[in-house]
């Protein structure tokens, strides 16, 4: 259990049955009247912003989320399929569990995956992505500051 008064950005804590992670807080002591802590929080699961205020000695639980390294094998479908470089068991996720992550992974490269309670939520893409441009439009004259082209 984490008080409102210790909240700091980045926690995540259990909120009415969700998981939020507090994208930013203030601790407010107005002149007359009682302390209080105004957050904006962000939903883990769906994304969602919400802005809340809390009074400082409210308790919330702390969701604990777990990260796992896990190899992108290949699509079929609507499904993703990722292997667990410890264990070698397989993991499915939907296209709304990868989000836009999908877009920069190529085969047999690794992502992390975020879990609360044992189901993956979230697919965070690797920092440094090598690919190969295969095909750019043509450059016309007055389209760049120098005369160049620009082959593919």
């Amino acid at each position: 259990m984490i008080l409102a008064g210790d909240f700091r950005k980045g926690i995540t804590v259990e909120i009415d049955g969700q998981v939020w992670s507090i994208a930013d807080f203030q601790h407010v002591k107005p002149g007359k009247g009682a302390a209080f802590v105004r957050t904006r929080l962000k939903n883990v699961m769906t994304g969602a912003v919400l802005e809340r205020t809390f009074s400082p000695t409210d308790k919330y639980p702390t969701a604990h989320i777990e990260t796992r390294e896990m190899q992108y094998l290949y699509t079929d479908g609507d499904l993703y399929y990722f292997m667990d470089n410890e264990s070698y068991e397989q993991l499915a996720l939907n296209h709304e569990q990868v989000e836009d992550a999908i877009d920069f992974v190529v085969e047999n490269s690794n992502v992390t995956i975020r879990f609360y309670k044992g189901n993956a939520f979230s697919v965070a893409a690797p920092n440094f992505v090598e690919l190969t441009v295969t095909e750019t439009e043509p450059g016309f004259k007055g389209d760049t500051a120098t005369g160049t082209t620009k082959p593919a």
